[in-house]
């Protein structure tokens, strides 16, 4: 008979322990509540519209990609 499924999670957290990992718990939005979606469009349109009235950020991007590919290069 299998043993329970109670003693193979310890089991297998016991085997990532000694590994030298520990279990952490984090938080995440929940994608099934109502309105989530509406939300990401929401906050979206508000960094888009930022990024769009920023002049700098294009030139500031197209830098750091430049540095990008010259790391790669090297």
């Amino acid at each position: 008979m299998p043993a329970p499924v109670s003693q193979r999670v310890q089991k297998r957290r016991d085997t990532l322990r000694a590994s030298g990992l520990r279990p952490i718990q984090i938080w995440v939005p929940d994608t099934r509540r109502p309105g989530f979606a509406e939300e990401c469009r929401r906050q979206s349109l508000v960094v888009a519209a930022a990024d769009m009235a920023d002049r700098d950020l294009e030139t500031f991007l197209d830098a750091a990609l430049v540095d990008l590919e010259a790391e790669g290069e090297a």
